[in-house]
């Protein structure tokens, strides 16, 4: 494993937000959700495309905190521009779970 110095990990932007709206993204090469997900007033909503269909739906994800980097440059999905980057580790078949805080906090929360 690389070491990275404690200055690399502050580059690293990972915030908490709120899940404002989840689409199915059927275009996508594997399936997908399209989300939208409000970080609070500094930074606002970005929308993110994330591979979370074996776990979620996305009438299920509205509402939900999670966890992303924000400060990745947009990468084009397809016909969406993902701005986001939400975080999640592999279940046992390698199917992602997304993290997120175990209690409510406020969104644009910053990780530390």
């Amino acid at each position: 494993m690389d070491e990275i110095s404690f200055d690399d990990f502050l580059k690293v932007d990972i915030r908490v937000g709120r899940v404002t709206r989840a689409e199915p993204y059927p275009e996508a090469r594997k399936p997908a959700i399209k989300l939208w997900v409000d970080f609070g007033p500094e930074i606002g909503e970005k929308k993110s495309s994330a591979q979370l269909t074996a776990h979620y739906a996305p009438e299920d994800l509205v509402g939900r905190q999670v966890m992303a980097v924000v400060n990745f440059p947009p990468r084009q999905i397809g016909k969406f521009m993902s701005e986001v980057l939400v975080l999640g580790v592999p279940d046992a078949a390698g199917e992602v779970v997304l993290i997120a805080p175990d209690k409510d906090v406020p969104s644009g929360g910053r990780l530390f």
